[in-house]
C-alpha cells in the first residue's frame, strides 16, 4: 500500500503505475501448505468452507509466508449448488460429486432461487473476519464460478473430461440450456454482490472449463449468459476479473463477455494475449503452475519471460495460469513472489 492508502493490486487493475508488479495466486491457500493439511486432518473440506472461523484461518495462512499483494477468500466455486437443490459432496480422491444432476427440463425448472445472504452467508461472515485481520495490509478478493463452469458440474454430476452430457443438452435442448444458464447467472450475481457487501474489494469469475468449446459455440451458448453476470455486477462498485482457461483461440470473444481485467492461462504468450484484447484492458497471468516444480533458475527464467512480455506496461497483475498444484514446494512459490517484486523492466 502506498502513502495514499492505495494497494498496488487495485492500482494495477485501474491501469495505474505501480512501484512493482502485484502478485497473488489462485489456490494460494490450500493443500500444498502443511498448515492447511494439518487443519484438514481435523475437518472435512466442506466444514472448512462453511465454518467462518476456519475459512478465515485458511485464507490467512499463506499471506505473511509468501508476501502476497492480495488475499482471496477460501471457499469453493460449487457452494451455490446446495441451496439450488442439486446437493454437493466431496469424496477424498474423487473430488466433487453432485447427487442430483440436472438432466431434464423438470430438473432445470426445479432449481431453487438462492438468497445468498441467508443461504451462503457463511462465506460473507468469513470475509468480514478476514477484512478485520488484513485491513490496511492488502485487499480481499471474492469469487465465483462463471455460468458455464457451474452449469457443467450440475449437468455432468461432477468433473468431466469430455463434457458430452453438457454439450448434448446445449445442442439438442437450447431453450432448456438457456433457462439453466439464466438461473445460474442470476444466482451468481446475487452471490457475488453479497461478497462485496461483506467486504470483497475485487471479484474474480472462474470459467475453468469453458475451453472445451469452440469459438462459435462460446459465442452462441455461453457469451450472453456470462455477460449477464458481468453486466449484473456493474453497479457493485468493485473491479471484476474475467478468468478462463483454454480460450487462447477466442480471447476477443471472451473479452466481449465483460470484466475489468482479463486473466488467461499459460497456453498463450502474455504479450500476444494482451495485443489481442487491447492494451487498454488490464491483464492477469500467466505462468504454468507446473513450472513451480522446476529448479529455481528455470523458474526465474520463465518468470522473467512473462515480465518481459508485460514490458512494464501499467495494468499487469502476475498470477499463474490456474491454481497452485498439490505438492508444490512452498519455497518455490515464495521465490516467484520475490522474483516478480524485484524484477526491473529495462
Amino acid at each position: 500500500m502506498d502513502k495514499n492508502g492505495n494497494f498496488r493490486f487495485l492500482k494495477a487493475i485501474r491501469g495505474e503505475p505501480v512501484d512493482c508488479t502485484p502478485v497473488w495466486f489462485m489456490r494460494q491457500a490450500g493443500r500444498y501448505m502443511k498448515v492447511y493439511r494439518d487443519l484438514k486432518e481435523k475437518h472435512t473440506f466442506l466444514e472448512l468452507c462453511k465454518t467462518p472461523e476456519l475459512a478465515c484461518e485458511v485464507t490467512l495462512q499463506p499471506l505473511d509466508v509468501l508476501g502476497l499483494d492480495a488475499a482471496i477468500i477460501f471457499a469453493d466455486i460449487l457452494l451455490p449448488l446446495e441451496p439450488m437443490g442439486t446437493g454437493l459432496e466431496f469424496t477424498a480422491g474423487d473430488g466433487p460429486s453432485i447427487p442430483r444432476p440436472v438432466r431434464t427440463r423438470k430438473d432445470v425448472e426445479a432449481l431453487k432461487p438462492v438468497n445468498a445472504e441467508e443461504q451462503l452467508g457463511y462465506v460473507g461472515e468469513a470475509m468480514q473476519m478476514v477484512r478485520g485481520e488484513i485491513s490496511g495490509k492488502m485487499p480481499l478478493i471474492g469469487f465465483s464460478a462463471a455460468p458455464f463452469t457451474l452449469a457443467s458440474y450440475m449437468v455432468e454430476g461432477g468433473k468431466s473430461k469430455d463434457f458430452t452430457t453438457t454439450k448434448r443438452m446445449m445442442y439438442e435442448e437450447p431453450e432448456m440450456w438457456a433457462l439453466l444458464m439464466t438461473k445460474v447467472a442470476d444466482v451468481l450475481v446475487d452471490y457475488l454482490k453479497m461478497q462485496v457487501k461483506a467486504g470483497a474489494q475485487a471479484l474474480q469469475v472462474f470459467d475453468s472449463w469453458v475451453g472445451c468449446l469452440n469459438p462459435g459455440d462460446y459465442q452462441t451458448y455461453i457469451l450472453p449468459h456470462t455477460r449477464r453476470v458481468f453486466d449484473g455486477l456493474k453497479d457493485a462498485g468493485v473491479p471484476v476479473i474475467n478468468f478462463s482457461t483454454g480460450t487462447s483461440t477466442m480471447l476477443p470473444l471472451v473479452r466481449q463477455a465483460g470484466g475489468d481485467v482479463m486473466s488467461f492461462d499459460w497456453r498463450i504468450d502474455l504479450d500476444d494475449a494482451w495485443r489481442q484484447i487491447g492494451h487498454q484492458t488490464p491483464v492477469q497471468g500467466n505462468l504454468d503452475p507446473n513450472l513451480l516444480f522446476a529448479s529455481l533458475p528455470v523458474i526465474r527464467e520463465r518468470v522473467h519471460d512473462v515480465m518481459r512480455r508485460a514490458a512494464g506496461r501499467p495494468g499487469h497483475i502476475f498470477n499463474l495460469g490456474h491454481g497452485i498444484l498439490q505438492h508444490t514446494p512452498v519455497d518455490h512459490v515464495k521465490a516467484v513472489v520475490d522474483m516478480v517484486h524485484e524484477y526491473q523492466h529495462e
